[in-house]
């Protein structure tokens, strides 16, 4: 039997090419994967050796040749390919063990466009797909996690099965998938093609498995995707148990709205709406702002903030009880303080959110993709429609309810007073509902409040509710054949209205 190597990762590779030895392979291996198993004192024969060409065009060409990928091809079960492998002098491979050049760490370094291009392996993957098509007859050999459990079935039966030579060309195609797709995916946006593509691949390496999906009888994990280093699902956690597939939802929503502003500012996530926001001085002020929007919703709740927190800000955070805390960074007094409560699991995130150029959610049968939703603040692009003209404090208000509305549940209506959301409607199934639940929920402090609407009203009713209950300003796409109907309602209760033009749905 004949294993052929060629791995750019070399952990773990010397102890399973001895143990291949032990088990009856003789090795084939590309040039660096030579020299590091024969400085290890290993025996093995060169590709060079096997095909009778060296190497070519610094490296681009190595396995490319008849007489590695016939020996991989030839199904032993054919006796015509059997004597064309004879006639032509090439032996069968029975195993190949290939691991990919390093792509995806190459693009992180922040390397130049040459580097990166030559870190795209061609040989790799037309060796591991060659290996897997032969499944019946060739092992394929994708990552040094494998290495054990092959050794471990070699120890035991002298042979590996069918069902294992299967599953790990199923685990072969996924890798070389992957793989691909982070390829495609630094190539499209190199050309600056923000369309849609005709077609779309959706695939990374595994992360985590959850302890369970939403619901402990379903599983979950957490798997990565192509784009810039950073995202939310590279989070460094710094203590408290792993995440459960719910909690990665609510810290990535509670990342991204904080990530909205400038300003210090920090949000209490529950089920992915807030129930609390504010901007203030500082970290700790922007976060005893949003937790008094509504206490008693904020407990046990996720907790973003877009600075790094400090001894004052972990010591509020401390205060009740949270589930998690994300940030882009901690000073060592603050990372001391939040270690006194180790249930609370704290996340760090670096680089900007939202830099995934689509958004991609699964429905029966098939994905829907979309581009990033954004929010225009852009001034000079709204509308305001009525007599009641709003003043620079006003607007910028009306701004930070627009900014925070955009991620509620639709239907989303937010009460916004002094840089707090004093009241979030979520989710209900009219907009007038939203209105009561949001004004209910500000409660006194709904007079002289701002509120933000993530659509049009389509009857004056809501911004009524809202009117009724001392909100000064509305803020909303318009669009509705009774736009001016909500807006005499408005003159009426000496409101101002902006219209945005753009709607801002999250289902």
């Amino acid at each position: 039997m004949r294993a052929l190597l060629s791995v750019s990762d070399k952990t773990g590779l010397v102890e399973f090419a001895r143990g291949l030895i032990e088990h009856g392979y003789d090795l084939v291996a590309t040039s660096s994967t030579s020299r590091a198993l024969a400085d290890a004192g290993i025996e093995v024969q060169s590709v060079a050796d096997v095909t009778g060409f060296p190497e070519m065009l610094d490296g681009r060409v190595r396995t490319l040749h008849p007489a590695i990928h016939a020996g991989i091809l030839a199904r032993r079960d054919d006796p015509e390919h059997m004597r064309q492998l004879a006639e032509s002098k090439f032996e069968p491979i029975d195993m190949v063990v290939s691991s990919l050049y390093p792509f995806a760490d190459t693009l992180a370094s922040g390397a130049d466009a040459d580097t990166i291009v030559e870190n795209i392996d061609i040989g790799g993957p037309t060796l591991i797909r060659a290996a897997a098509k032969n499944r019946d007859s060739v092992a394929v050999v994708v990552s040094p996690s494998q290495y054990e459990p092959i050794l471990g079935e070699l120890r035991e039966h002298r042979s590996l099965s069918m069902a294992t030579r299967h599953r790990l060309a199923a685990e072969a195609f996924t890798h070389v998938a992957a793989y691909d797709t982070q390829v495609a995916a630094w190539m499209r946006a190199g050309a600056g093609d923000e369309a849609l593509p005709r077609e779309l691949t959706v695939g990374g390496p595994r992360l985590h498995e959850l302890r369970y999906g939403e619901n402990p009888h379903q599983r979950g994990a957490l798997y990565a995707i192509p784009g810039p280093p950073g995202g939310m699902a590279h989070a460094r956690q710094l203590q408290g148990a792993a995440l459960s597939f719910t909690n990665w939802l609510d810290v990535d929503a509670a990342r991204a709205l904080v990530a909205e502003f400038d300003e210090p500012a920090s949000c209490v996530i529950k089920h992915t709406n807030p129930c609390g926001f504010a901007v203030g001085e500082s970290p700790v002020d922007a976060y005893r702002r949003a937790y008094e929007c509504d206490p008693r919703s904020a407990y046990g709740g996720i907790v973003g903030v877009n600075r790094p927190l400090d001894l004052a800000a972990a010591t509020a955070l401390t205060e009740t009880f949270l589930e998690a805390v994300v940030c882009p960074g901690l000073d060592e007094e603050a990372v001391a303080q939040l270690a006194t409560k180790t249930r609370i699991r704290v996340l760090v995130v670096e680089g900007p959110s939202g830099a995934e150029p689509f958004d991609v959610r699964s429905i029966d049968g098939g994905l829907l993709v979309q581009t990033r939703d954004r929010v225009i603040t852009d001034r000079t692009t709204m509308t305001v429609a009525s007599v009641r003209q709003p003043d620079e404090a006003e607007l910028s208000e009306l701004l930070i309810a627009w900014r925070v509305c955009r991620h509620v549940k639709s239907n989303a209506v937010v009460v916004v007073r002094d840089g707090m959301a004093v009241g979030v409607g979520a989710g209900q199934m009219s907009r007038v509902e939203s209105a009561e639940l949001a004004v209910a929920r500000a409660g006194d402090r709904a007079r002289g409040a701002v509120s933000a609407s993530d659509a049009f009203f389509p009857m004056p009713d809501g911004l009524e509710t809202l009117g009724n209950a001392g909100v000064r300003s509305v803020i909303h796409p318009g669009g509705s054949k009774n736009d001016s109907k909500v807006t005499e309602a408005a003159d009426a209760l000496g409101m101002t209205v902006v219209l945005t033009g753009e709607r801002h749905f999250r289902h």
